[in-house]
């Protein structure tokens, strides 16, 4: 058995279709892959079927982009196995995706102010299979012409004209909606974000695990996850946290563990 936990798809901010995903997670010698897409449970069904067709199980899940206003730093909360249907969990999504879709439209407003060759419907047709517009999309369709993400990156930062910020949902109730929809919750890559004291309280609201093992993660991390799942009899996940072209240059599969941590439903 070999698990990864953590795979994004076109469905949000990947490059790569569900299918092809599926397929190259195959060809990796996965048996079994969650499919968390950002903010949103669009077809997760779907995905189990073409798993089934490839030899692939794969399991429903979500990243929610969260936040914890008491330590002012973002919280992603990882979802696995819930009611496909998810109703408390499209609940703070939906909203959440409409306010990401704004931004990213005032974003592409002010790239077109500053000169940049882009129009929204490049950026609609470029994510034509995604829930949601990301910043992935604006820079894949400046690619496109010739304009790196390094050159145009200063722009989203530091107070550049493209910088805004959007509404994230609070990380109490992203954990409380997995919950109610039948899930495990999960904090995801706590090293990355540096958001290890929140732990406790995410705790109190039913948090279930920690992604221990992410590529973003050190010998340190693993020794941290490792103290707080034992202290608060949590489990571990581990997941590459694959986006294909839209994320860092990370290996699909490499991040894995030999069982599941939690009981298939």
């Amino acid at each position: 058995m070999r698990v990864d936990l953590h795979v994004h798809t076109h469905v949000s901010d990947s490059s790569l279709s569900t299918e092809d995903t599926i397929k190259l997670a195959k060809s990796k010698g996965l048996t079994h892959v969650a499919i968390t897409n950002h903010d949103t449970v669009v077809g997760l069904k779907e995905a189990m079927d073409l798993g089934a067709k490839h030899g692939v199980t794969i399991i429903p899940g979500i990243e929610i982009s969260a936040y914890d206003a008491e330590l002012d730093k973002r919280v992603h909360i990882l979802g696995y196995d819930f009611n496909l249907e998810a109703p408390h969990i499209q609940a703070i999504c939906n909203p959440l995706n409409n306010r990401r879709d704004s931004n990213t439209k005032w974003q592409v407003e002010q790239l077109i102010a500053q000169g940049y060759p882009i129009t929204m419907e490049e950026v609609s047709e470029v994510a034509k299979n995604s829930t949601a517009f990301y910043k992935q999309h604006l820079f894949d369709v400046l690619a496109q012409k010739g304009i790196t993400r390094q050159d145009v990156k200063h722009l989203f930062k530091n107070g550049g004209p493209c910088d805004r910020s959007i509404e994230y949902i609070d990380a109490v109730m992203a954990v409380k909606a997995i919950k109610a929809d039948g899930g495990f919750a999960v904090i995801a890559h706590p090293g990355q974000s540096k958001n290890y004291e929140i732990i406790p309280k995410l705790v109190q609201v039913g948090l279930d695990g920690i992604e221990k093992y992410h590529p973003d993660h050190s010998e340190c991390d693993y020794q941290k996850v490792e103290a707080l799942c034992e202290a608060y009899e949590l489990f571990r996940t581990a997941g590459s946290d694959f986006h294909a072209e839209y994320g860092p240059i990370r290996p699909f599969g490499n991040m894995v563990l030999n069982y599941l941590p939690f009981p298939k439903k």
